[in-house]
């Protein structure tokens, strides 16, 4: 049942012209068997301030398989794509950590504290594979090193059909590698037209607002003016280039405002609910303490 449409889901949401909704999670089994049930159209394993556990990422994403879900939709797409976001800043060149992630099968890379065209640069070439230079499509030119039998085999493709699938989106339009920048400070900010008129194949920028806000001396408080002002700077210039901008604080409250915004990469964090609970509580006349 080899199927070879669409198989990022992520991709195939902003292809369609609408956001994609996404979390961040753990890499462990109970997250993602939850969340490969839901209706986000990716997840973002966290690995960068989590420990690099190869290991927990590979169950995680044996454990995000349902096979009742791929008989059902008739086809090798996950329902949920997984993703991961690497340990490295941008500026250590780390490129063996997205190697390993994308070799087991992950469908897209989030890459931290990118701040010059040099670091953007290396973490699109990190998830390529090398061609000539007379090859169409060369610059990023590639340097994945070439052991995809374990992505293969998860992806549910030939070998050949991988190769031809395993390529950044846009810069190449059958692409299912979706590249993440994450620009977390001011000299990211400064860079971040260069980055964009000189790296093809960046999928999406993130903004990392708590590392900004840090720099910018408002810790963590995102609707402070000074943290707006520079979050609109990095929308802006990405909405002039029409490359997707990402909002990793999604919820409730600011959804309405994010994508009036202009963001198309929309971070929302599960929530573990106790509806339930809280109503049979409040039915009976207990609080939470205990008490009546």
């Amino acid at each position: 049942m080899t199927d070879t449409a669409r198989l990022n889901g992520v991709i195939g949401a902003l292809e369609a012209g609408g956001p994609a909704f996404t979390t961040f999670t753990t890499a462990d089994v109970q997250s993602a068997v939850a969340l490969s049930a839901t209706r986000y159209d990716g997840i973002v394993f966290e690995m960068e301030h989590n420990p690099w556990d190869i290991r927990a990422l590979r169950d995680s994403l044996q454990y995000m398989l349902n096979r009742a879900q791929i008989a059902a939709a008739g086809s090798v797409a996950p329902a949920v794509t997984p993703m991961v976001r690497i340990p490295p800043n941008g500026g250590e060149m780390a490129q063996w950590h997205a190697k390993q992630a994308l070799d087991l099968g992950v469908y897209g890379v989030v890459w931290p504290h990118v701040s010059s065209v040099e670091q953007a640069y290396n973490a699109v070439a990190a998830c390529r594979y090398p061609r000539l230079d007379s090859a169409p499509l060369y610059e990023p030119a590639g340097i994945r090193g070439d052991g995809p039998r374990h992505a293969v085999r998860y992806w549910g493709l030939s070998q050949q059909e991988y190769y031809r699938k395993a390529d950044v989106w846009p810069l190449a339009p059958d692409g299912e590698i979706f590249v993440i920048l994450m620009i977390e400070d001011t000299a990211g900010i400064e860079s971040l037209a260069d980055m964009l008129d000189n790296v093809p194949g960046i999928g999406a920028v993130l903004i990392g607002e708590g590392d900004l806000s840090q720099e910018l001396g408002f810790p963590r408080q995102y609707d402070h003016p000074e943290v707006r002002d520079a979050m609109a700077r990095i929308v802006d210039t990405c909405k002039s280039r029409d490359v997707v901008v990402g909002h990793p604080h999604v919820d409730t409250g600011n959804v309405e405002r994010v994508l009036e915004e202009g963001y198309r990469f929309l971070m929302a964090a599960p929530a573990t609910s106790y509806a339930g609970l809280d109503k049979g509580l409040e039915l009976s006349g207990r609080t939470r303490e205990g008490t009546s």
